[in-house]
């Protein structure tokens, strides 16, 4: 029996979508005749992006609540009503075998109402501080893939399973040569390597951060490979010169990271896991603009190990130049937080995600 169906459902951000798509690919792998419906939120990225990884999407009219009282939030319970209701014809109709939710709004009605007829259920957890809408799923679902410890804070301990977050497939073997990685991006061989990236859709903060200290990067001797984000490239691009490269987005993340020296990066989950495996020396500024100030438990949960620095947005102006100098100066404190992270990285996560879906299958 090798045509199984699955629901996967999960979005918002990138750090939703992509462990969404990561679970659906190895699961296909396993089993080519299988079939595959997303689920997402109507007017998020997911609408888009997993298209483009070839699999069919239905939207939610779904949103969360807004932190004050808007038009927004007086929709609320009727989008989750709508919701609710076409998430019940949705899975009523393709008939999963498990649904899959990786958190974000439209995760919420989708496997409500999976587990209400007695589909299995699994989520993924990406964050070390749980999203809303899995805390909510928690009590139904049969198991919960986790990436950090003490995850027991929020869910039922017999039902958690420490997986560590999927990741792209070409880092996990990441083998590209540095020189190669260098030329790529046309930079100089041999001279210190600064990454900055603020996530998916860039950062307002560390780009302004990072425009602020392009001469004291130029004193120390350090060239850039500066992601800004889609939102803030216009602005940006005009610093693009021999030794900084700005880009809207990075495709070419393993030629990335190999380039790399050091990183400056947001504290996702998604980017944390990815910069745990190439085990690089990272500078994390959190979000503080997220729900649940997650990136900064994310980045709190490898600082305290010696695994990554860490300095909060209000902080920039009094601390970067002096911690960015004293990193950038020693390169034992470099190799050692790399190696630090790099043990803390799950590099078969994917796989043992797949590998406890296969077990309720098989029940």
């Amino acid at each position: 029996m090798d045509n199984y169906k699955f629901i996967l459902s999960g979005g918002g951000t990138g750090g939703h979508i992509y462990p969404a798509i990561a679970i659906a690919n190895e699961l296909k792998r396993r089993h080519p005749n299988a079939e595959f419906l997303f689920v997402g939120a109507k007017d998020r990225m997911e609408m888009e992006k997993v298209p483009n990884a070839g699999y069919k999407i239905e939207g939610l009219w779904i949103s969360g609540l807004q932190r004050k009282l808007t038009f927004k939030n007086m929709m609320f319970p009727f989008k989750l009503i709508s919701s609710l209701i076409r998430a019940n014809g949705i899975v009523k109709e393709f008939k999963p075998d498990v649904v899959i939710g990786t958190g974000g709004f439209a995760s919420g009605p989708l496997l409500k109402r999976a587990s209400a007829i007695g589909i299995s259920c699994v989520l993924q957890e990406q964050n070390s501080y749980a999203g809303v809408t899995n805390k909510l799923l928690a009590k139904k679902a049969k198991k919960i893939c986790v990436a950090y410890d003490g995850m027991e804070r929020f869910f039922p301990a017999d039902k958690i399973i420490k997986t560590g977050n999927p990741v792209r497939g070409d880092l996990v073997e990441m083998n590209t040569d540095k020189n190669e990685a260098i030329s790529f991006f046309g930079l100089e061989a041999g001279k210190p390597t600064l990454v900055v990236l603020g996530g998916s859709l860039g950062a307002r903060r560390i780009n302004q951060l990072v425009e602020k200290e392009l001469n004291f990067f130029e004193q120390l001797g350090v060239q850039l490979i500066w992601q800004c984000g889609k939102l803030y490239y216009e602005e940006y691009k005009k610093y693009t010169s021999d030794t900084v490269k700005v880009f809207d987005f990075l495709n070419k993340m393993d030629f990335t990271y190999a380039a790399a020296d050091i990183v400056i990066s947001r504290a996702g989950a998604g980017s944390v896991s990815e910069l745990c495996i190439v085990g690089k020396p990272v500078v994390y500024i959190p979000s503080p603009n997220v729900a649940e100030d997650h990136q900064t438990k994310n980045a709190t949960a490898l600082a305290v190990k010696n695994a990554a620095l860490l300095i909060k947005e209000k902080d920039l102006d009094v601390q970067f130049e002096s911690v960015f100098s004293a990193l950038y100066k020693d390169k034992s404190k470099q190799r050692q937080l790399g190696e630090n992270c790099k043990q803390m990285a799950m590099p078969n996560a994917t796989i043992a995600i797949v590998d406890e879906i296969e077990k309720l299958l098989k029940k």
